[in-house]
């Protein structure tokens, strides 16, 4: 049921600062942020691309708005996708709240992390989860179950929702890296997920255009079996 594209947002200012936007509002992308969106156009210009999802934060918007104008898509925002609510964190930078009591929390437990007049770590996973799963359904419903789209979002939300695609604990998110403009990908079918990409940042992505149909109207549909012994 789809392949999802995972794409952070372009470096921002907070980015380069240090700093912990959260849902600040007016974070825009800087020069290399601009850079790195631009070159997401050509990283995908061989695959299709059904529907562009993005976070409302204006990062995300800034980092789908290339991609978008040069495949005639008017991107779809979705609120489940958007930034941690860091609560009173937010415009912090690294080095101080690192500092906090909390920090150790958020590093070696953080499905017990709760930000302070914020939203939690395992609440911002569920609503994550559930907005991929829920726009994977309608894609799937409307383009056919070999749609390829893709979510732009933000570092903590994807790695929460490719720690749900891999069936580790949220514990674990901290152990996936990913970095701006970069690109993981999951396969998602009847009964589970298929990672595979994690944090790309250059790789050919030819790989995951969808197969062709067998024979006339009838969509070659990808397997829920993983294949034994590894892939060729």
């Amino acid at each position: 049921m789809t392949t999802l594209i995972l794409l952070r947002h372009g470096r921002s200012s907070a980015n380069a600062a240090g700093v912990l936007a959260g849902r600040s509002p007016g974070v825009e992308l800087d020069e290399t942020g601009r850079a790195q969106a631009e070159r997401v156009v050509e990283r995908l210009a061989p695959l299709p691309l059904a529907e562009i999802v993005s976070s409302p934060l204006t990062r995300c918007q800034q980092t789908v708005a290339p991609l978008a104008a040069a495949r005639g898509l008017t991107p779809i925002v979705e609120p489940g996708l958007s930034e941690v609510d860091y609560g009173a964190w937010t415009g912090g930078t690294l080095k101080t709240l690192a500092k906090e009591p909390l920090w150790k929390v958020v590093q070696a437990h953080p499905s017990a992390a709760v930000f302070p007049d914020g939203e939690g770590l395992a609440g911002m996973q569920a609503r994550a989860v559930a907005a991929v799963r829920a726009n994977g359904a309608r894609i799937a419903a409307e383009h056919g179950p070999n749609a390829v789209w893709l979510a732009c979002s933000h570092g903590d939300v994807i790695k929460s929702v490719l720690a749900d695609a891999l069936a580790t604990h949220l514990d674990n998110f901290q152990r996936i890296v990913v970095d701006t403009c970069s690109v993981s990908v999951v396969h998602y079918t009847e009964t589970r997920p298929f990672v595979s990409r994690v944090n790309d940042l250059g790789g050919d992505l030819a790989s995951l255009i969808p197969p062709k149909a067998k024979r006339r109207r009838t969509a070659a549909k990808r397997t829920s079996d993983a294949v034994v012994g590894g892939s060729t």
